[in-house]
């Protein structure tokens, strides 16, 4: 089962069908590394089979950028707009792996996302999960998807 390959088709599916934008796709990075500085965080749990939580770290420019594609105007600040787009954009790359899980028999439930804005936080818990991060480029600048779970079957 190729996690980080499932994050890299589901990011690069939403992104090239909702945004019409190719993304420049790193390798995936299993454990701990691959931080990005990040302003904004959208992030979902998971539950049932699969327990954990997926996440989309992103610089400001970045969560701007995205949103300002994914809303057809020009986005100036981390406002409202940008909270929910980005949040949008976790739920569609959540909802990809929820297919791939299912595609190895595994359930699972996804959460409303919660987005966090500001420069200094870390996500804590989860103690013995798996850990993937794949850092994407997207317009010259980098944001980070990342996936910690556990297999709770």
């Amino acid at each position: 089962m190729d996690v980080g390959q499932a994050i890299i088709e589901g990011t690069e599916e939403v992104f090239s069908t909702m945004l019409m934008v190719e993304l420049e796709t790193g390798k995936p990075i299993e454990g701990e590394g691959g931080e990005v500085e990040s302003n904004l965080t959208s992030m979902l749990g998971l539950g049932k089979d699969i327990k954990g939580m997926l996440a989309v770290h992103c610089p400001a420019s970045v969560a701007k950028d995205i949103t300002g594609t994914f809303l057809g105007m020009e986005v100036t600040e981390l406002d409202d707009d940008v909270k929910d787009a980005i949040g949008e954009i976790a739920n569609m790359v959540a909802g990809s792996l929820k297919i791939f899980f299912q595609e190895h028999d595994l359930s699972i439930e996804l959460a409303i996302p919660t987005t966090i804005v500001g420069k200094s936080f870390h996500t804590a818990g989860m103690s013995g999960a798996t850990r993937v991060a794949v850092p994407f480029t997207m317009n010259g600048a980098t944001f980070l998807v990342e996936l910690k779970y556990v297999d709770a079957t």
